[in-house]
């Protein structure tokens, strides 16, 4: 099935200026989905999932947050939080006059979403949350990203050169995901780096008593053999959220290289959110 596929931009207006953002949306209607992508990555890759939600009659929205993708990139790391990243989401709602939507996203995605969900409860609908970063990936987020900003501070020239020699592959010549990969590494050393500092040295998600508190459905998946994104997480999560369901990936790579299962899985989800129907026979039911 076709869906028509739209770019869009809004403004965040603060007291230095203000910073544009952009979006992609697919398909219409008033059965909103947003997707956040992972950290350092473009909101790109969540297109072939955007693609399959909005076949089943979703309208979704891909945002690249503040410091990725085509959005702007300041290198202040006062610009960059889960908090700030949330505040974002929720002005993109308020952009598009969407009252409330199922707020979704991959690792830095997740944790941004579930930010939602505590920022403001009202405005979300459901939560689809692949790889939660939470207690069990502190070791391994800091071994990983680090090394990161260790360059971007003191080896600048290696993240321009990185970038000047990946920029120019053109991406419709490389298959989808070494695409992906190539935008991951067209980065700026200053705005990278202040994206890593804001978001590690501040609240990675929140508190445990904060998640016990998200009343939304929830469907959260989890992959095996993942050090910087443990299983242990996204069910430690599940469990933790009275309406969440724990969903373990077979591998890694599944929802990148064989994404039919996930997919229907997810489409079953955030239909089901949309959904009066069950909810309104339950109350029936003596």
């Amino acid at each position: 099935m076709l869906v028509s596929e739209r770019i869009g931009q809004f403004f965040l207006e603060h007291a230095g200026g203000r910073d544009r953002l952009e979006y992609t949306e697919y398909g219409s209607g008033d059965r909103w989905v947003v997707l956040l992508h992972g950290q350092l990555m473009p909101r790109r890759m969540h297109q072939p999932l955007a693609r399959a939600l909005a076949a089943e009659g979703l309208h979704v929205v891909t945002l690249d947050l503040l410091g990725h993708g085509r959005s702007d990139r300041p290198a202040d790391p006062l610009s960059y939080s889960m908090t700030a990243f949330g505040e974002q989401v929720v002005a993109l709602l308020d952009h598009l006059g969407a009252e409330q939507a199922i707020i979704g996203g991959t690792s830095l995605g997740a944790n941004v979403s579930l930010e939602v969900a505590v920022l403001a409860p009202g405005r979300v609908r459901g939560l689809l949350l692949e790889m939660p970063v939470l207690d069990n990936a502190l070791e391994a987020g800091i071994m990983a990203f680090a090394p990161l900003l260790f360059a971007a501070r003191f080896l600048p020239l290696t993240v321009s050169a990185l970038r000047w020699v990946t920029r120019p592959i053109p991406r419709g010549l490389v298959p989808f995901w070494v695409g992906i990969g190539l935008d991951t590494c067209n980065q700026q050393a200053a705005p990278m780096a202040a994206a890593v500092h804001g978001i590690f040295f501040g609240r990675v998600a929140p508190s445990t008593a904060q998640r016990r508190a998200i009343e939304v459905p929830a469907l959260v998946v989890g992959h095996p053999k993942d050090p910087i994104h443990p299983a242990a997480d996204a069910a430690m999560l599940a469990g933790e959220m009275p309406h969440a369901t724990f969903v373990r990936a077979r591998s890694i790579v599944e929802w990148r290289a064989a994404p039919e299962r996930l997919n229907a899985l997810a489409a079953g989800f955030a239909t089901s959110c949309w959904d009066p129907a069950p909810r309104a026979r339950r109350r029936r039911t003596p």
